[in-house]
Parts: structure tokens; C-alpha cells; sequence
């Protein structure tokens, strides 16, 4: 038995997870696993902070498939609650693969596609549960699901839960199920939100921070552009396509518009397959596309932040902000996407005028300053559109009238006292000039009748 794997020895894990621990190629377990295995094990509740791609699932699931060991029964005996359907498959994912050597049934469950192939699972027997809580309580309320067995129960991406207000569902499940049990809570930052969540879901926890909280990895070289337009930024994405060493990159947009257009433009222009997910792609063009990513038939992923969670690809080489997050928490996880398994990783965000004040706030977060570079000299820096800059002048307005409410705005300011309306000016100026005209055409005509009357006399 070699050095590296008696990492994993010492938790004292059963041979058949060992096997498949051996059998996933890790050789030593990451921080994040080294302390959250043990209290996990212990019965305790765990509080875990740990950025993406440092090994959070295994860190909870290893210690969860210990715990439930083999199957038994009908019902389920643990529940994880994840935000998003492609982090459910994520962590289905890594589930399967270190019960490889059990009998456990693991089941996924979440919207976007019909429940009844779902429901079949769960009635053939079902030892552990991996849902979105949406898709939980519907086939709860349908009597498909009975939770008086589960012991266990974890909230993975808490952080990203609180963004998506799924606060009301979560109580809501907390309600139906067993109120004695062992509870484990994970997410990349711990924000007040986060902590209100901790202390009335977990009891007495230990716990663990691997780094500080929102912190970006180190193998993660990050950089940004900024940048005055969106015409600018789609050459600045076209140069650095052809001139990056860009084996693989998710682009990020803000929302599905801007996803579609940088598609249409990356797919005509950049060498290479592409794709675009967002919420409104179907279910199953979503996970196809992921999967062909996930296998490097995809040189370029479009994604709007439905994506930055839940995938898990360990040879992405970029990420590109292409719009700055209005979540700051979520430019942790979009960049997550890269870096991962100590591989290196590039992060690169591009900024618009508007978005200067978001990402100075991102920089706060991160305790760190991200290094800027200048725009390349090949890249064609166009002409800001009048509706644009009119866009990025209110826009700027609003961000400091909220940390100024006495900020009158260089946009929107409140006139002191009522301007001139050059229109109406020019309209007192005709009718001014217009009475002057006919007042000498009316000492011109009394004049002439004047002369007429002397000639006839």
C-alpha cells in the first residue's frame, strides 16, 4: 500500500470505499476531506466553508456511505439538498462512483423532466436521496416519499440556496422530516445569510474552514479587461480565442440574451464545437451539451450562471466573465469551473463602464485586487451607441444613489430651479419677432391710407 493512500486509510473507511476511492484516483485527500470526514464520522454536525473544486462532495459522501453502509428497506435513510439540478447530477455523479463496491440504491430527483421514471426509482427501494427541494416536496405532497427513516441530512452550496430564496422550502422539508438527526451544511461562502441558516439548521457544529471565506483558488491566475462596450468586448473575446492557449472555456453571461449572441458569434467565428445553456434550453439539451463538454468534444461552452455550479470538469482551462455577476458570491463559483484538482486555471472578466462599481465590490469580497490589463492593440475599440452610454449613465446613477440616497445623479438630477426649454425659448422668440412684424405692417398699411386720403383731397 503506497504512502498517499494511507491518507485515507486512517479514516478508517470500509474496504469497499477504499476500493472505490483507489479506483477514482485519489491518492491523498484535500483539506476540506481531511478535517470533514472525521467529525462526520463522529456524528457530528459539520459546518464545512471550502471553495468549488476543493473535493466538498467526497467530503460529505464518503463519510454519508460509511454511515448507511449497505441497503436496506424502502425508504430513504439520508437526504441532499442541492440548488440546482446540475449539481444534483454532480453529486449523483461522485455518489455512484464511491459506492461502486456497495449495494446502495442512490436516487436523483429534479425538475425539468417528468417525475414518473423518478417515482418508479423510489418505489423499487431507495437508500439515499439526492433532490433539489422543489422537486422533493412535489413528490412528497404526491405521497411518493417517506422520510420518517432518514438520519442524515445535507444542504451542499447553502450559499447559493439563500441567493435563490429557497429558504421557505427548506423549512418546509425541515418540517416533515425527523428532528433527531445528523445534519451537514457546505458552501463556498459564509455569508450572514449562511450563518442564519447554520444556527437553525445545525446543532452544536464543528466547524470547518479550509480557507477564508470566499477565497479563489490559488492555482486560478485571474485578470481582468476594462472595457467600454459590448461591441468591444466581442472583439476583445475574439482576439483572446485565437490568441489564448484556450483548450477549453465556459463563457459566462449575465443573462439569456447576451448568451445567445456570443454564441452566435463564437459559433461562426471561433474555431472549434460550441454550445450555449440557460434557462431556457430544454432539460435534455442541457445535459447533452454538458456531457459533450465534459468529454472535450466542446471546445466552448455560452452559460448563463445556471451553469456555474454543478460542473464538474477537471481540464477546463478558462473561464470568461463576459458580464461581471450581479451575485458577487457567484464570481467564486464561475471561476471555480477552472483550477480544479490542482490543475492551473485562467480567469479572465471583462468590464464595462457600469460594471466597474460590481467588481470593486467582487475585490472587496476576495480581499484581493485583480490584476488589470490593457486592451490589445489588434482589438478594434468601437464607438460606445448613444442608448448605450445612456444605459451605463443611469445605471451608475442608481449604484451610488443606493450607498448615497442624497446623490442627485449626474443622469437623473433633480433640477434646483426649471431650466429653459430651448423649444419653448425658440417659440417666444418667433412670437416676439412675429408681433414686431405685424405692427409695422400695421403702421405701414395706416401710413398708406394715410397717403391714399391726402391724394384724393
Amino acid at each position: 500500500m503506497s504512502n498517499e493512500s494511507a491518507g485515507f486509510e486512517a479514516f478508517k473507511l470500509n474496504r469497499q470505499l477504499l476500493n472505490a476511492v483507489s479506483e477514482a484516483g485519489y491518492t491523498e485527500p484535500t483539506p476540506i476531506q481531511e478535517l470533514a470526514i472525521p467529525l462526520a464520522l463522529a456524528g457530528h454536525d459539520v459546518l464545512g466553508i471550502a471553495q468549488t473544486g476543493t473535493g466538498k462532495t467526497a467530503a460529505y459522501i464518503l463519510p454519508l456511505l460509511m454511515k448507511v453502509k449497505y441497503a436496506q428497506g424502502m425508504h430513504p435513510k439520508a437526504l441532499v439538498l442541492a440548488p440546482t439540478r446540475e449539481l444534483v447530477m454532480q453529486i449523483e455523479e461522485v455518489a455512484h462512483q464511491m459506492a461502486a463496491y456497495t449495494d446502495l440504491r442512490i436516487v436523483s430527483l429534479y425538475g425539468g423532466l417528468g417525475p414518473k421514471t423518478q417515482i418508479e426509482q423510489i418505489e423499487a427501494g431507495v437508500d439515499i436521496l439526492i433532490s433539489t427541494t422543489g422537486r422533493f416536496l412535489d413528490l412528497y405532497r404526491k405521497g411518493k416519499i417517506f422520510t420518517k427513516e432518514i438520519k442524515t441530512m445535507i444542504l451542499d452550496e447553502a450559499d447559493k440556496m439563500m441567493d435563490m430564496g429557497f429558504m421557505p422550502q427548506i423549512r418546509n422539508i425541515l418540517e416533515i422530516i425527523p428532528v433527531k438527526r445528523q445534519n451537514l451544511l457546505f458552501s463556498a461562502t459564509f455569508s450572514s445569510r449562511v450563518d442564519h441558516l447554520a444556527a437553525e439548521f445545525l446543532e452544536f457544529p464543528e466547524r470547518v474552514e479550509v480557507t477564508p471565506s470566499a477565497t479563489t483558488a490559488e492555482t486560478i491566475a485571474q485578470v481582468k479587461y476594462c472595457v467600454p462596450n459590448m461591441k468591444t468586448k466581442i472583439s476583445l473575446l475574439s482576439h483572446l480565442m485565437a490568441e489564448e492557449e484556450i483548450t477549453r472555456a465556459i463563457i459566462f453571461t449575465r443573462s439569456r440574451k447576451n448568451a445567445e449572441e456570443v454564441y452566435a458569434y463564437v459559433k461562426n467565428r471561433v474555431e472549434g464545437e460550441s454550445r450555449v445553456i440557460h434557462a431556457n434550453k430544454g432539460q435534455n439539451t442541457r445535459i447533452n451539451s454538458i456531457d459533450d463538454f465534459k468529454a472535450g468534444e466542446v471546445r466552448v461552452l455560452v452559460a448563463t450562471d445556471v451553469a456555474s455550479r454543478g460542473l464538474d470538469v477537471s481540464m477546463v482551462s478558462h473561464v470568461i466573465n463576459f458580464d461581471v455577476p450581479l451575485i458577487y458570491e457567484d464570481y467564486v463559483h464561475r471561476i471555480g469551473r477552472t483550477g480544479r484538482a490542482e490543475n492551473q486555471g485562467k480567469a479572465i472578466t471583462f468590464i464595462n463602464p457600469a460594471e466597474v462599481y460590481h467588481f470593486e465590490r467582487i475585490e472587496e469580497m476576495i480581499r484581493m485586487e485583480v490584476e488589470e490589463k490593457n486592451i490589445p492593440k489588434d482589438v478594434v475599440i468601437s464607438e460606445t451607441p448613444f442608448a448605450e452610454k445612456q444605459a451605463y449613465a443611469r445605471e451608475i446613477d442608481r449604484l451610488i444613489q443606493r450607498d448615497n440616497p442624497d446623490y442627485k445623479g449626474a443622469f437623473h438630477e433633480k433640477k434646483a430651479r426649471k431650466q429653459p426649454n430651448k423649444f419653448t425659448e425658440k417659440a417666444k422668440e418667433e412670437k416676439k419677432r412675429g408681433n414686431k412684424n405685424s405692427k409695422a405692417k400695421k403702421n405701414r398699411n395706416q401710413l398708406k391710407t394715410k397717403n391714399q386720403k391726402n391724394k384724393g383731397k
